[in-house]
């Protein structure tokens, strides 16, 4: 007599392996990886649902160096087991039938796999990232290598105040693709260039921001930037992609003193409310100006004189600086395009950012789109 069968056993599910080169075809990426290292660096747009947390990373760690594998193991599929049911219950349970996750951990192993399991059989299309973050910073790091030689740059330089950064958020505006190195690094490039309550991210992090940045790109258009040096902040530009700039044609803003001024003090408003701030700031110029030009700049900043402050931090120390390093870095600057910004109004910055894709379109027969 034949054996009796279930016909209710539902097929085997599997993860489906995938490159680094498939992250977008998912709808979500997790990051299984503890706090800190999800921190330093993670694919751009990941969610970070530990499987360990940074504490019990550390206890499965010692167990394992001063105990044995074996019981590094027991311990911390008890602790897996229970993150992952935490976070199916607190964070996925809303997510559809159809689904499609992409989890990853530091080499695609373990942790990673202990949770794409559990989706998959739970019925969720689920990919696992080969190799895991291990493979994917490689990655990162090669692709850095080629990539920005792919594109056509236009470097939008300036003295200090002319609205550069402004200009780039409104070529966007327009659809224009546009790289803003200072926004991906948190920081004005200056040594007043410190966000208010947003430190720098981490250097493979913003590594991590320009490559996804790059690779979204349209070879066929042009794409903006503004002129950096070497560092934003503390942070490195990628060595490639600041020779490609350095090579590449500029577009060159200009405006007069006192759209510069009030064009700054937008900028850096939160300077105008906190002078302790401003004035701490200043002390990293001493050795370069001496005692006497800085106590001058902070009892300006303590009365409050903000337009002559700012005018005379432009003439002595930003205009001097800028003119030396964009005359050393940037070749072709003597053949860049110059357009004026007439005053420091959203309307102006938008008629501004029409004329310079008017010229780009016109120069290269390519429009924004």
């Amino acid at each position: 007599m034949p054996e009796a069968t279930d016909h209710h056993v539902n097929k085997v599910r599997t993860t489906t392996t995938v490159t680094v080169a498939q992250v977008d075809q998912f709808d979500e990426i997790i990051d299984v990886r503890s706090e800190d290292e999800f921190a330093e660096d993670h694919i751009p747009g990941a969610v970070n649902y530990p499987v360990l947390n940074n504490a019990e990373r550390a206890e499965v760690g010692t167990i394992y160096k001063q105990v044995s594998s074996f019981d590094a193991k027991k311990i911390g599929a008890a602790m897996v087991s229970a993150n992952i049911a935490r976070h199916l219950r607190e964070q996925l349970l809303a997510r559809p039938r159809d689904w499609r996750p992409l989890v990853y951990c530091w080499r695609g192993g373990g942790r990673s796999g202990a949770l794409a399991h559990v989706l998959t059989q739970i019925g969720w299309r689920t990919g696992q990232l080969e190799g895991g973050y291990k493979t994917y910073r490689r990655t990162v790091i090669d692709e850095l290598q080629t990539l920005p030689s792919r594109f056509d740059w236009r470097v939008v330089c300036g003295m200090t105040g002319t609205g550069k950064s402004r200009l780039l958020r409104a070529l966007h505006d327009q659809g224009a693709q546009v790289l803003d190195l200072e926004e991906l690094a948190q920081h004005r490039g200056s040594v007043l260039g410190n966000l208010p309550d947003a430190p720098q991210p981490a250097q493979k992090m913003f590594e991590s921001l320009v490559w996804h940045a790059l690779r979204h790109f349209d070879p066929e258009r042009p794409v903006f930037v503004e002129s950096e040096s070497k560092k934003v902040g503390n942070l490195r530009v990628p060595e490639k992609l600041i020779e490609a700039m350095w090579q590449s044609a500029c577009v060159v803003i200009e405006a007069d003193m006192a759209v510069r001024v009030a064009l700054l003090k937008d900028e850096y408003a939160h300077f105008l409310s906190d002078t302790a701030l401003l004035n701490t700031q200043l002390d990293c110029l001493r050795q370069l100006y001496g005692g006497t030009v800085i106590d001058d700049w902070q009892a300006l900043a303590r009365n409050q004189s903000w337009d002559q402050l700012t005018a005379e931090l432009l003439i002595r120390h930003y205009d001097p600086a800028y003119t030396r390093a964009i005359n050393s870095h940037y070749p072709r600057l003597p053949l860049a395009s110059r357009f004026v910004l007439t005053a420091h109004s959203e309307a102006a910055m938008t008629q501004l950012a029409c004329d310079v894709l008017a010229e780009t379109t016109a120069m290269t027969g390519t429009a924004a789109r």
